[in-house]
């Protein structure tokens, strides 16, 4: 089983991916570890800052391909990041979309609001962000009410979080 999971900047996608990992024992694949393993190593000229559909297009046919070759040995992994373009389906034929789940994280923008504070405390609770400044509420709204539209319009699978940030994913 392959689980993607994508979403806005800080709605818990790495923590969802180690919960998992915890619990089905299956491992997780960072695509931000790739993406900084990439670009210090030299074997790309895109930044951390470089824009995201700069780095999606550069990242998701190497992550595509490592979700094939994992499907094909019969392996679980667990893929997180927010480089998982909405039309991801395209990508797979019937006999290895069977074998993918996919779940979209995104804030509704009432619990950003009540929820702001608890979100900006817990970005580091397990990776080190070196530099969150850019993260404001204004920033969060924006980039939750964006990943929703996208989610929605390509009718993808997401979970609004509204009251509390309690993602229980059931295989």
């Amino acid at each position: 089983m392959i689980i993607l999971i994508t979403g806005a900047s800080h709605t818990g996608k790495t923590a969802l991916a180690q919960k998992l990992l915890e619990k089905f024992k299956y491992p997780y694949l960072s695509i931000d570890h790739l993406k900084m393993g990439l670009i210090r190593s030299g074997n790309t000229e895109l930044t951390p800052m470089s824009d995201d559909k700069d780095l999606t297009a550069y990242l998701w046919p190497v992550v595509r391909e490592m979700i094939k070759t994992a499907i094909e040995n019969k392996q679980n992994l667990i893929v997180e990041g927010c480089y998982i373009p909405f039309d991801w389906q395209k990508d797979f034929d019937s006999n290895y979309l069977e074998n993918i789940k996919y779940y979209c994280l995104v804030m509704s923008e009432k619990y950003i609001r009540n929820s702001f504070a608890d979100i900006k405390k817990y970005a580091n609770a397990i990776e080190n962000r070196l530099n969150d400044e850019w993260c404001t509420i204004e920033s969060v709204l924006a980039d939750n009410a964006e990943m929703l539209a996208l989610a929605q319009n390509h009718n993808v699978n997401y979970i609004l979080i509204e009251d509390k940030c309690e993602i229980n994913i059931d295989l």
